[in-house]
């Protein structure tokens, strides 16, 4: 399954589909099999890089509509 991502409005980033999570040593998480997660992006996760639902309680808002990008620099 390709991964789609999705902005949820006033919420977290849904990943779903064939995808892999690394850290900045580019060390994976273990999903535990998962092919679904929603990644903070409020900043107040308690579980980062992980959604915990904080940006309902913490008064943070971002609604994003989907537009075009520039073309990419050479």
């Amino acid at each position: 399954m390709p991964t789609k991502i999705t902005v949820k409005p006033n919420g977290s980033l849904r990943v779903e589909g064939d995808f892999e999570i690394v850290d900045g040593q580019g060390q994976a998480f273990d999903l535990a099999g998962r092919t679904a997660v929603s990644l903070c992006r409020c900043g107040h996760s308690k579980d980062m890089p992980f959604c915990d639902g904080t940006h309902k309680t913490c008064g943070w808002q971002s609604v994003v509509v989907a537009r075009a990008l520039p073309p990419p620099k050479p």
